[in-house]
């Protein structure tokens, strides 16, 4: 709420490539996990013999912060509006 970017164009490219840099850890999590694992890992991973399904993850993370980005925006923004003034409260 008293991000510099708020109300800039930069905001919604920078929330999408936040959210891209974590799916990204996760999937370097994972090929840690794969490394380490060997052949146990592809169990617990469930790629399922997949060879696209860090790409598959990485383009569903993709996907999903660019649909709340336009979905999601201007209730956020609302709900920001009626904190700001007061109005109610999770815990109220």
């Amino acid at each position: 709420r008293t991000s510099p970017l708020r109300g800039s164009r930069w905001l919604a490219p920078l929330t999408v490539c936040a959210c891209l840099a974590f799916s990204a850890v996760f999937e370097m999590l994972e090929w840690f996990a794969a490394v380490t694992g060997g052949e146990a890992a592809d169990a617990f991973l469930g790629t399922q013999g997949d060879v696209w399904d860090t790409q598959w993850d990485m383009f569903c993370a993709l996907i999903g912060a660019t649909c709340a980005l336009l979905l999601l925006s201007r209730v956020h923004d609302r709900a920001l509006a009626r904190l700001g003034r007061g109005g109610p409260t999770a815990t109220s």
